[in-house]
């Protein structure tokens, strides 16, 4: 079977051994000339505390507010959301545990999943878990970075009709995408600065919230028995969503070397998701005990000095450019990992332009609120389960991964299984596994048998990720021969 490395890097098969500079391609001002291949170790650099920037960036974030104002719009009290944004962030736990697998394979998630699957079987596994939500995602977080942009546009003077809304969506996408094909340099060298201006820009935030916040906030018709514990499963799914969503944490680490202590890289990006993560959509919720966040914009322009609006209408879509951008990088690698033979930048390019026409029909001919909620709650149907088989490898495997043997896609490789499927992670994920059970306990768009005779109660997320790592620590307990690096 042909190879699917799009991007070969001549020379690297004799240089191995040798430490030598950093390659122009590994700098910011050059597009990143590496895709799914593997990095080798003289090529690796950095340290772990730099990737509490990359996801600290990505977390300051218009649809964490949405999120965290959504929380009570649903019916909680103040203290009962706060105590869900703390439950659902903690998700960035296994966002970090994920992240070690970068250093020890040199590969990015998309390539390392070949060890659960197989390499027939993870090209559908990147196909649906990788690349389809990676853009659905992409569509969403450039939909809430739209908004915020209309807004900008009428402060301006100029009417945001439809023509103006496709101009600011393509201009968005455009400086998304930008930062998505210049690569792992460009992001590494951005994010700090962002995190920085945003983190200045909501601490303005926070103090006009906290001025005006109910912390006594109850609803007229405070929920109880299980119309409660519905609404709380509920809620710790649609925060959790987000860090479910980066069962690709091992892209951004890759280039770390592979001595680094897998504490700190679990450590850093667990703080870099967590702080933001918990911290804005605690904002959202406190916002919404005194203003309307269905419209979160427009609510928190109440709370705040008039000279502010322009700003955090520039933050929001910062912040918003920020996540997507990694969303964009991420979904490139699953598209070739698929198998189609394109270059990453281009790859990230076709993601972008499925991003687009997605968004522009999420903001023209639906409810959007509506839709981020219903879209985060139900993909986390498939990226538990995904994300527990992910965590279940790493931990059976102590973390030992040959990224040269992830690299072999032939039928005499040892990542080939059965027909090129690892009948374990195919049965664990999905054939009578965490995906099948996790369907049966949604409550989102559709009420599955399990949520129906609950009540209503939504156990997707934990019965997902439990049943997947069960199952496949089953089926792969005993009979691990690990390649060691």
């Amino acid at each position: 079977m042909a190879s699917t490395i799009p991007d070969p890097q001549p020379g690297t098969g004799t240089a191995r051994e040798t430490p030598q500079p950093q390659p122009p391609s590994g700098r910011a001002g050059r597009v990143e000339a590496h895709g799914i291949d593997h990095i080798p170790d003289h090529e690796r650099h950095g340290r772990p505390r730099q990737l509490f920037s990359v996801w600290a960036a990505a977390n300051v974030n218009y649809l964490s507010l949405v999120t965290g104002g959504a929380l009570i719009l649903m019916g909680l009290t103040l203290w009962q959301a706060l105590a869900v944004i703390v439950t659902g962030n903690l998700f960035w736990l296994l966002t970090g545990l994920l992240s070690i697998s970068g250093p020890a394979a040199g590969a990015p998630s998309e390539v390392i999943t070949r060890a659960m699957y197989g390499v027939r079987g993870n090209r559908v596994n990147n196909a649906v878990v990788g690349w389809l939500i990676s853009v659905c995602y992409f569509a969403l977080n450039l939909a809430a970075a739209a908004t915020a942009a209309f807004a900008l546009v009428e402060m301006a003077g100029i009417t945001a009709n439809t023509g103006v809304k496709v101009a600011v969506v393509m201009v968005v996408a455009a400086l998304t995408l930008a930062i998505g094909v210049y690569g792992h340099a460009m992001i590494m060298k951005l994010y700090l600065p962002i995190t920085l201006a945003l983190t200045a820009a909501f601490a303005v935030v926070a103090v006009g919230v906290f001025r005006h916040t109910d912390f006594s906030y109850v609803p007229a018709e405070p929920l109880t028995g299980t119309d409660l514990w519905a609404v709380l499963a509920a809620g710790v799914t649609l925060i959790a969503s987000a860090p479910l969503s980066y069962t690709t944490s091992a892209d951004f680490s890759r280039y770390l070397p592979r001595t680094t202590p897998a504490r700190s890289v679990v450590g850093w990006t667990f703080l870099g998701g967590f702080l933001p993560g918990a911290a804005v959509c605690s904002l959202g919720a406190l916002a919404a005990t005194v203003v309307d966040m269905t419209d979160p914009q427009a609510g928190l322009r109440q709370l705040l000095p008039d000279w502010f609006g322009p700003l955090l209408l520039l933050a929001l879509v910062l912040g918003t450019i920020a996540i997507n951008a990694l969303t964009a990088y991420s979904a490139g690698l699953a598209l070739q990992a698929v198998g189609i033979r394109i270059r990453r930048s281009l790859s990230v390019l076709a993601d972008g332009t499925a991003a687009v026409a997605l968004t522009l029909y999420g903001l023209l001919a639906s409810d959007f609120l509506d839709t981020v909620s219903n879209v985060l709650q139900l993909t986390v149907v498939l990226l538990g389960p995904a994300l527990a088989v992910y965590a279940t490898d790493i931990v059976l495997r102590r973390n030992r991964y040959d990224g040269p043997a992830l690299m072999d896609e032939t039928p005499g490789g040892p990542f080939w299984y059965t027909a090129g499927v690892n009948p374990a992670g195919a049965l664990a994920l999905a054939l009578a596994g965490g995906v099948t059970v996790s369907a049966l306990c949604v409550n989102t768009l559709y009420t599955g048998p399990i949520a129906r005779a609950l009540g209503g109660v939504d156990l997707a997320l934990p019965a997902g990720l439990v049943t997947a790592a069960l199952l496949y620590t089953l089926l792969t307990r005993g009979k691990f021969r690990a390649p060691t690096a």
